[in-house]
């Protein structure tokens, strides 16, 4: 694996990404349309009336993923150089998976102040900002601030992002499983970026926020602590266990953002009844999925591999997500349009699977159940579903800055922007 990556990164054109140009070139007139003289007039045009930005340049379909490689995937903090490969590899999955074109940036400034104002800066080339990989808790003032200065959608994919797919496969568990959100016990081990915002997100949905259990690297966050750093402090709790195996008994649902092979199958055994589990450490997650299962049969279990039933993968909600923000030009992505975004996912994973997307993952058939939680990555109806709600919430909620043309035009109009997608050849190809 590790030569074949390396070599699939170095085979000419380096990397992962180019740029090509959009209109003809092939003779004087074209370039005089392309620059000098012609790019004179939509400059003008842009000065004149700034919103018109939106109609002759690419800020409209254009993403900005951008990192200062504190927190790349399960590296760490590996600098700002050695995160690019990951945000090229992002910059793919949003035009393969929506047609969104990105500029990655990686930018070498940790101190967050004059972080914000970097990217602050650049709003003028974007319809939106992608935040990835800046550790926690900086990454809470980043957007936060960003968020509250900028007129385009700033998303953190690291917190909202697992925490949208999370709780759509939550929402469909609690339906197979007969319990109800408000009643249920949830231990979620991890208080980083994404810990939290699932917690946020589960509130919405109807747990109740007293019933959530958090625990950081140094065991559960409860009264006797001190020294918290205020994002914790909404999650202290009257209690003496002090242990992830001390607080496991009684769980409903456990939801693991942290290290490999920190769950027993002892610990598995004291769930509740029809136990759920989201074990997201990545590549290895909290407990390993055969030992989870074997210890309660009865368990509904997600993880963030591939090779395993119920993969929760932020490609689910990102490129979707943008999609539907940037064609109704949102302000934001607030609460309804995550919350919009997660219960599409849910919805669309009880409709009959196409026997294409079985065949992709070379299933005889797909259909709602304990394996089957949420949708398949490769599958293309997740585009045509979410980014409607996503535009529709923001519609709602007043942050968008263009009309909405109603579902059934906007479908047609997605369908002719993945239309005009060209797939390079396949890896296994090669």
């Amino acid at each position: 694996m590790k030569e074949s990556a390396l070599e699939y990164h170095a085979r000419f054109p380096k990397g992962k990404t180019k740029v090509v140009p959009t209109k003809p070139t092939e003779n004087s007139y074209d370039l005089s349309l392309a620059y000098s003289p012609g790019v004179a007039y939509p400059c003008l045009e842009i000065e004149k009336k700034p919103e018109l930005v939106y109609e002759y340049t690419n800020r409209g379909n254009l993403v900005g993923i951008i990192t200062n490689g504190t927190a790349i995937l399960g590296l760490g903090n590996i600098g700002a150089s050695a995160g690019k490969p990951v945000m090229e590899g992002k910059a793919v999955l949003f035009k393969k998976f929506a047609g969104i074109d990105v500029f990655d940036i990686e930018i070498n400034e940790t101190d967050p102040e004059k972080f914000i104002t970097i990217v602050k800066a650049l709003e003028p080339t974007f319809g939106g900002i992608n935040l990835e990989d800046i550790r926690a808790p900086e990454c809470f003032h980043i957007e936060k601030t960003l968020d509250e200065s900028m007129k385009i959608p700033v998303f953190h994919d690291d917190q909202h992002g697992t925490a949208i797919i999370s709780t759509a496969a939550l929402l469909n568990s609690l339906e197979l499983t007969g319990k109800k959100a408000g009643n249920i016990k949830v231990v979620i081990n991890g208080a980083g970026a994404a810990a939290i915002s699932i917690a946020e997100m589960l509130t919405h949905i109807g747990v109740k926020h007293e019933s959530i259990y958090m625990l950081d690297s140094r065991g559960v966050i409860n009264h006797k602590r001190t020294n918290l750093h205020e994002t914790k402090l909404p999650f202290v709790r009257n209690t003496d266990a002090e242990t992830l195996e001390d607080i496991f008994p009684g769980t409903d649902v456990f939801i693991g953002v942290s290290v490999a092979n920190v769950v027993t199958e002892a610990m598995v055994k004291t769930m509740a009844d029809k136990p759920i589990m989201f074990a997201l450490a990545n590549p290895d997650p909290e407990i390993p999925y055969p030992d989870a299962k074997h210890a309660r049969p009865d368990l509904i279990m997600a993880t963030g591999r591939s090779d395993y039933p119920n993969q929760v993968n932020n490609v689910l909600g990102f490129p979707f997500i943008f999609r539907g923000a940037l064609d109704i030009r949102a302000k934001v992505v607030n609460m309804e349009m995550k919350l919009a975004a997660a219960y599409a996912l849910s919805e669309l994973t009880k409709l009959p699977v196409p026997i294409e997307v079985s065949e992709a993952y070379n299933e005889k058939e797909i259909r709602f159940g304990a394996d089957y939680i949420i949708p398949k990555p490769l599958d293309s109806r997740v585009l045509y579903h979410v980014a409607p709600a996503v535009a529709e919430a923001a519609v709602k909620t007043g942050v968008n800055q263009v009309e909405y043309p109603g579902r059934e035009a906007y479908v047609k109009f997605l369908e002719s922007i993945m239309a005009q997608q060209q797939e390079p050849i396949s890896a296994l190809e090669i």
